[in-house]
């Protein structure tokens, strides 16, 4: 009988047991992360050297209207989370929460744009088009094979003529940007008459696209504040650039490319056109920018805050 009694009690005890192991268990999943652990304080310790400041978007005295960027904080509950499985401290397995800037590019007043900022590891093809129309096709097969979207600035008068050029570039997911209306130079207009030029390239492109231009780009760079001001009232950013192919000269493919990559650099806006030498300079152009690590994409995402 005592035999039994101390048996079923053993049973019992090894049952509560049981039941007080997954109690505790559950109460730590549930429960908040421990901050007493060694783990925990290494990467709190840690957290710093892995974290980056926001900028705010800024008018830079040469380069003028320039994005802002984000920045990052170590997450350490979440951190600390993923790692306590590994037991030991692994920067690959940090987690981050994104910071915005507390000044962003539509808080600035008018002002051209240059660059994307330079921290960020990416560039922009701008092709101004006025003329060219025998070579687009080619570089846009280019950009198709090679899996590049660039932003292309069409003047309203070759978008008149040449309205099948102007759709295959929209057809293949590429910017469509406003290069104003008979290549006028803008730099020596009011801001009024700036405006009707304007008026006149937004109608016919947006006919052809059914798309808000949101970027301007003056023929030659030449402009005026009133110029900037008025494609501004308009919900445009006018564009510039940082490096140019110089291609309306005819270089060599070894010159332009060298001209190129002599001058990349973080946010880098490149100025081409649809000549020859540009057409047969693109591969080997794409291929050398990857190589040193950059990415090409269209200003949207250059001039946004995200890295």
């Amino acid at each position: 009988m005592r035999l039994r009694v101390v048996a079923l009690w053993s049973v019992l005890i090894f049952i509560c047991l049981g039941f007080g192991l997954a109690f505790m268990e559950t109460q730590q999943q549930l429960s908040p992360v421990s901050k007493t652990t060694d783990l925990y304080e290494v990467i709190e310790s840690r957290k710093a050297q892995y974290e980056w400041k926001p900028e705010d978007a800024r008018i830079d005295s040469v380069w003028k209207k320039t994005p802002g960027i984000e920045g990052r904080e170590v997450d350490v509950d979440a951190s600390y989370k993923k790692m306590k499985k590994k037991g030991k401290f692994d920067p690959k397995l940090l987690v981050y929460k994104s910071i915005k800037p507390e000044r962003s590019m539509e808080d600035l007043d008018p002002s051209p744009i240059y660059r994307g900022n330079p921290k960020k590891e990416m560039v922009a093809f701008l092709v101004n088009v006025s003329w060219g129309e025998e070579y687009l096709p080619g570089m846009l097969k280019t950009l198709a094979d090679k899996q590049v979207k660039a932003n292309f600035f069409i003047d309203g008068a070759f978008a008149e003529k040449f309205t099948d050029h102007v759709q295959m570039i929209e057809e293949q997911g590429h910017l469509i940007g406003s290069h104003g209306y008979k290549h006028k130079d803008m730099g020596r207009m009011s801001k009024e008459q700036a405006k009707l030029n304007l008026e006149q390239a937004d109608d016919l492109l947006f006919a052809l696209t059914k798309t808000k231009i949101e970027y301007f780009a003056p023929p030659a760079g030449s402009y005026n504040q009133g110029t900037v001001e008025a494609a501004h009232d308009m919900g445009m950013e006018t564009i510039l650039w940082t490096v140019d192919t110089v291609d309306w000269k005819k270089p060599t493919t070894d010159v332009l490319i060298e001209r190129v990559m002599g001058k990349l650099h973080n946010g880098a806006t490149i100025l081409m056109h649809p000549t020859q030498v540009t057409e047969k300079s693109l591969p080997a152009l794409i291929d050398a920018i990857r190589q040193e690590g950059y990415r090409i994409g269209t200003l949207p995402t250059l001039l946004s805050e995200e890295r």
